[in-house]
């Protein structure tokens, strides 16, 4: 009896400590989020306008962009990039770029981030001519002139950088696309490309690289001319792998454009392998971390219907597509479209977040999945918001969007110091060259909340501030 009323004795001690104990453990909360099949004005993805413009031998020929047509795109389609295709048919014959031609492209950059939107740029020498093939000379220009003009366009890419989505490869032979061309293949035969076009042409691209910042990609216009000028194998092997991607390399930088997607087994030349699917499985693989976007360019029943589409561009891992062309192809698409608009490259939502703190620390941990048929291919800041009536702080956290891979479900947890408050939690997933505050000019948008992710679910978006409202509050002290 006597231990019996010891150990209850014990028993009545301990119960204190223990409760107190249960009473100090952190708090943690956790939400769970419903997603929503809006169509996102979200950046560097989606259907993009052909916007292209000229420049004749008589200084005419360049119309350029207008403020109040980008912003209806981007507001009332949601389509937030053009295709800026800068002809520069006046500069085949001389080396020296016209300072007024650099001028008017300066403004075209002013408009664009005006607008809220980017451009996917690609500069080209020539268009076609009457009659099909068409004929001799084709216009453009050699290789020791391309590179000089290259090394002048360099100041305003460098300095528009932000308003640049992806550089395609360009200026080699019509449409700047790489095949009819007077100095980069045989003219009169331009499927015949020597080791020294093919040399040439690895020169055009290389020049364009260093001409970008580290963080911009190229696209080159077949699979083979990366595996061909950088010397990798076709198939999944010659892909790039999750260590490579996004080392600063030329093959980590180097994407692809298929003009012509759907319209024919082998896309009109743009798979040459054997047996095709070979080359579909490198840009399959290499397009985990490089750009993949073009146009489709005619109807090839059934395979240019939507089953075929859309798996196709889910498996090559599409970010981008023309809206104008082809419109025969598109338009047999039907109410498909809309889920086009929706999974072409990225489309994020929360699935859940639980929030805890303790002395002072905060911890956040939060699950994202990609509904989207591609990752982001330009880097992202992603930021953590606590936000009261009397503060606000963004605190950068490690994350990596363009590691959440397509169809995946990603979970991050970070813990951050906070001074003592009550607040509500935000995520911000900014553009880190665009996350100012400051207004659009002539808008009352913010640079963030245009050019910020929004997460594709119900009630968490701030569009006054490019925030998504993780529906949680923390309270410090």
């Amino acid at each position: 009896m006597r231990r019996l009323a010891a150990a209850l004795a014990a028993i009545s001690l301990l119960l204190p400590t223990q409760q107190a104990l249960a009473h100090n453990a952190p708090p943690s909360t956790t939400r769970t989020y419903t997603t929503s099949d809006e169509v996102i004005s979200n950046q560097e993805r989606g259907f993009y306008h052909h916007a292209e413009t000229h420049y004749y031998a008589d200084n005419s020929g360049y119309v350029p962009l207008n403020v109040t047509t980008l912003r209806n795109f981007r507001t009332q389609e949601h389509i937030t990039q053009i295709l800026r295709l800068f002809y520069l048919e006046k500069f085949s014959k001389q080396d020296v770029i016209d300072k007024h031609y650099l001028d008017l492209m300066q403004a075209d950059f002013n408009t664009a981030r005006a607008a809220g939107v980017k451009m996917i740029v690609r500069f080209a020498y020539a268009l076609p001519g009457d009659g099909w093939p068409p004929p001799t000379p084709y216009g453009d220009a050699p290789v020791a002139r391309v590179v000089k003009q290259i090394k002048q366009l360099t100041p305003i890419l460098r300095k528009n950088a932000d308003m640049i989505a992806v550089v395609q490869s360009g200026f080699v032979g019509l449409w700047g696309e790489g095949y009819y061309t007077d100095y980069f293949s045989n003219p009169a035969d331009p499927s015949q490309v020597s080791d020294q076009n093919w040399a040439d042409r690895k020169a055009v691209i290389d020049a364009l690289l260093q001409a970008l910042p580290k963080d911009k990609m190229v696209q080159v216009r077949t699979p083979y001319m990366k595996q061909r000028m950088y010397d990798v194998p076709t198939g999944t092997a010659g892909g790039l792998t999750a260590d490579q991607a996004y080392d600063g390399s030329a093959l980590a930088r180097i994407g692809q454009h298929n003009d012509c997607f759907l319209a024919s087994p082998d896309d009109f030349g743009t798979y040459l392998s054997d047996p095709l699917q070979l080359d579909k499985d490198f840009v399959a693989q290499d397009t985990n971390y490089v750009p993949e976007g073009g146009e489709t360019c005619g109807v090839d029943a059934p395979r240019s219907e939507w089953p075929s589409a859309a798996a196709e561009m889910a498996q090559l891992h599409f970010s981008f597509l023309n809206i104008e062309y082809h419109p025969d192809v598109l338009a047999s698409w039907g109410s498909n479209i809309e889920i086009a608009k929706q999974k072409l490259g990225y489309r994020f939502a929360l699935t859940q977040s639980t929030v805890s703190q303790s002395h002072g620390k905060v911890q956040v941990g939060v699950k994202i999945r990609n509904d989207g048929w591609a990752a982001p291919y330009n880097p992202r800041q992603v930021q953590l918001v606590f936000q009261n009536s009397k503060h606000t702080y963004r605190i950068n956290v490690p994350a990596d969007p363009r590691r959440w891979g397509a169809g995946q479900t990603v979970s991050l947890n970070w813990s951050v110091k906070l001074p003592k408050g009550k607040y509500e939690v935000l995520l911000n997933i900014a553009d880190p060259k665009l996350q100012s505050q400051a207004h659009l000019p002539g808008s009352a948008e913010t640079y963030n909340a245009v050019y910020a992710v929004q997460l594709a679910n119900n009630g968490t978006w701030q569009s006054s501030t490019g925030y998504n409202d993780l529906q949680q509050t923390v309270t410090i002290g």
